[in-house]
């Protein structure tokens, strides 16, 4: 078994890999000041619009990524995913970009727009499932039986390493970044982006975000073990649901963020509200909450140096008009 400090060179190894295998196909997404925030928190607050990336969220950098090393007979016999949504219709778009077939899992009550974008780039949709665990664990068993490639949407170091693209950006557009504020779910966007920007001996402070009513990693991290606990209906379903067992985000968030702040459903929609009136930008409730959790702790920021990573925009209209009556 490698040593730790020798896993996390190769991780970081990969994601310069990735950036390079990915600039042609990705979009470099816009780092931007946001005066509204900067002056709420006294000090200077960037939004990195990951919204703006190929399929409306930055998990097309990972899905790509492990598209791309696979061998074109494996792409041409198709892949196995499981998703909420964005994940999927990452997957979806990676496989028509690079060309390949797929199955995409997703479990009941997933968010009918997302799936509506999967289906619509020709890939198989299955519905296994209340929540992502239950998902992926039909998927995996799908992969295995039919010999094709699991596609996980964070536990898995080509993934992993395509999401940490955003830190390579962030560091050349931010460059002394105090403190980076990322959503969390699996772990797979905070973990690639931290190995990235912890690189030196001057790293900016890493902080996660959840909702409240879903933050597993928050606790996992706690418990010091990944840990099996209910999620309630969050306005951020694309961070929503459990861990799986074994993920190699665990340990990666466990060495590299260095705090996880949790954010009520009020505090979410505040933050989706503030974006849209400040920023003039729509966005999903998981991009909110790293911008709530920054709003709840931002006297701790103070004339400080602060990036925050709006990971996606594939928001219901519903949700966008409940957020806009308040």
């Amino acid at each position: 078994m490698p040593r730790p400090s020798s896993s996390l060179t190769a991780l970081r190894r990969s994601v310069s890999d990735a950036a390079a295998r990915l600039a042609p196909y990705t979009v470099r997404t816009p780092t931007e000041r946001c005066d509204a925030l900067s002056r709420l928190g006294g000090g200077d607050v960037r939004l990195k619009h990951e919204a703006f990336q190929r399929t409306g969220s930055f998990k097309f950098r990972g899905a790509l990524n492990k598209i791309l090393t696979l061998s074109s007979r494996e792409r041409r016999e198709g892949v196995v995913a499981a998703s909420t949504g964005n994940h999927g219709i990452a997957v979806a778009e990676a496989l028509r970009v690079a060309g390949g077939e797929g199955t995409v899992v997703v479990p009941r009550g997933a968010a009918r727009e997302k799936v509506a974008r999967i289906r619509e780039r020709g890939v198989e949709v299955r519905v296994h499932g209340d929540d992502c665990v239950e998902a992926e664990a039909f998927a995996r068993t799908l992969s295995e039986e039919s010999g094709r490639p699991f596609v996980s949407p964070y536990n898995d170091l080509d993934v992993i390493a395509g999401q940490g693209t955003v830190g390579v950006e962030l560091a050349e557009d931010v460059p002394g970044v105090d403190a980076v504020f990322v959503a969390v779910g699996g772990g797979g966007l905070i973990a690639g982006t931290a190995a990235w920007l912890t690189r030196g001996r001057r790293r900016p402070r890493i902080v996660g975000a959840q909702p409240r009513r879903s933050d597993v990693m928050r606790r996992s991290l706690a418990a010091d073990r990944i840990v099996d606990v209910p999620s309630g209906e969050t306005l951020s379903d694309a961070t929503a649901g459990g861990i799986e067992a074994g993920s190699v985000t665990f340990d990666l968030c466990r060495r590299l963020v260095d705090e996880i702040v949790p954010v009520t459903e009020r505090e979410i929609e505040r933050a989706m509200r503030f974006l849209l009136e400040e920023e003039q930008v729509v966005v999903e409730g998981a991009a909110a909450v790293a911008v709530a959790a920054y709003r709840k702790t931002r006297r701790l920021h103070a004339g400080k140096r602060v990036a925050i990573v709006l990971c996606g925009r594939n928001v219901a209209k519903e949700v966008v008009r409940r957020v806009l009556v308040g």
